[in-house]
């Protein structure tokens, strides 16, 4: 069923916000694909925080365009749907590597990420082997405070070895009570 100008007006505009509020976006082939899989998809890409939509490729690509992508003709072939990833690129690009394993009918295009950085198929494949942001945040607050955890143990050192040479001489000076 074809849609009016306004219709096509307004699915642009939700696209361009949906692009404009995404951290990455990914392009996913799904020719084949049934409704209950295209659902579990979805699902799982929302517990990431994102969102995947079934798009016309017209109305995509311009979309990307304007918001200054360079797209790649073979990105708006065949039946294509993209997900938005609103908040984690690699959590939202493992949600969906987990979502689509074992569906043939699911292949990935490429995507975009940041302010125009094209991501080829291996390149989101590579993003979904990345570790969360949580657990990065976590890696590189550790590394953070490596140095000034040992800057204090080496400050703390001197004091630690006069207080055990305190013990050791008070236990030897003090009479063993019978």
């Amino acid at each position: 069923m074809s849609k009016s100008k306004a219709q096509k007006e307004t699915i642009l505009t939700q696209y361009m916000e949906w692009v404009s509020k995404s951290q990455a976006v990914v392009l996913v082939e799904y020719s084949g694909l049934k409704t209950n899989n295209l659902d579990a998809i979805r699902a799982k890409i929302r517990e990431a925080g994102g969102e995947f939509h079934i798009v016309k490729n017209t109305l995509a690509k311009l979309a990307l365009e304007k918001a200054g992508f360079k797209v790649p003709a073979d990105y708006a072939e065949k039946s294509t749907a993209i997900g938005f990833a609103f908040s984690d690129p690699a959590g939202f690009a493992k949600a969906l590597t987990e979502a689509t394993k074992g569906m043939e009918a699911v292949k990935i295009k490429g995507g975009f990420m940041g302010a125009g950085t094209l991501l080829k198929p291996a390149e989101v494949k590579a993003l979904a082997s990345l570790p969360p942001l949580p657990v990065i945040r976590a890696q590189l607050l550790g590394i953070l405070q490596a140095p000034a955890s040992k800057l204090v143990r080496i400050l703390a050192e001197p004091g630690r070895q006069v207080a055990y040479v305190v013990k050791a001489f008070s236990e030897k000076a003090a009479p063993i009570a019978a």
